[in-house]
């Protein structure tokens, strides 16, 4: 009983961990897009 439910624990834990890698990386694509936009504009002024 014990093993199926540690099982499922470690898929989950896994798959918790490439779920946050995956919006670690998109925030770090918003991240750089918003500062090349903010240099665009200082460069324009």
């Amino acid at each position: 009983m014990i093993r199926p439910l540690l099982l499922t624990l470690v898929i989950f834990g896994l798959a918790a961990c490439e779920t946050t890698k995956g919006a670690g990386r998109d925030l770090q694509k918003a991240g750089e897009a918003i500062s090349g936009t903010a240099q665009n504009v200082q460069n324009a002024l």
